[in-house]
């Protein structure tokens, strides 16, 4: 009998540490840059990032929530049932490129980034900021504020940071679409090092 209670209370044991155990997911929240904008989608980082962590013992997934055309508040608005639904381990928050293209006051980005980096951090996720570069004509002022958006934030919430997504693709023709803002499917393994070299730390116990 004293066996058979001490069996049950090491199988307890192992189920609670089980489910304290970070969940073995990447969710990446992002926009058209990570949604594989013009290709196909087995080309995309992300993808190619889901092929590389399906490879390590134990894998990882990868949960792709980008969607064309996102901006900050959207994402901060789904991300709770995201967070709910596949509580991952990591989450990767490449969002404000639509923000700024559009001109948003970066008052709003910060909050909306703000949010989002704390509702992951809520849940014991770990978090990835990526950052974005706006072409020259947005201006030095609003460029340079864009890009204190996200140096500030990573600062004060203790989050991992890539500065610039697109960092040795985004001036190379060959790389980048016609409309000068996405990748080329050339491209693409390129960002996935850039993500990675951030990423990878992220993934240790």
């Amino acid at each position: 009998m004293r066996r058979f209670l001490c069996l049950l209370l090491w199988l307890a044991g192992a189920v609670v540490a089980v489910q304290a155990a970070p969940a073995r997911t990447v969710l990446v929240l992002g926009d058209s840059l990570s949604a594989a904008h013009n290709i196909a989608t087995e080309q995309g980082w992300v993808h190619l990032l889901e092929v590389r962590l399906g490879k390590m013992v134990p894998a990882w997934a990868v949960v792709n929530a980008s969607i064309s055309g996102e901006t900050s508040l959207s994402g901060r608005n789904r991300l709770p049932a995201l967070l709910a639904t596949y509580r991952p381990g990591v989450v990767v928050i490449e969002l404000g490129a639509n923000d700024g293209l559009q001109g948003l006051p970066l008052n709003q980005l910060r909050d909306n980034l703000m949010a989002m980096v704390s509702a992951a951090q809520a849940t014991h996720a770990r978090v990835l900021l990526l950052g974005i570069e706006l072409p020259v004509n947005y201006g030095p002022q609003y460029r340079d504020g864009l890009r204190a958006v996200y140096a500030d934030l990573a600062k004060q919430k203790h989050v991992a940071l890539l500065p610039f997504l697109l960092d040795g693709v985004a001036l190379d023709p060959a790389l980048m679409q016609a409309d000068g803002l996405h990748p080329r499917a050339a491209g693409e393994p390129k960002v996935l090092e850039n993500v990675w070299r951030v990423l990878q730390p992220l993934l240790r116990p």
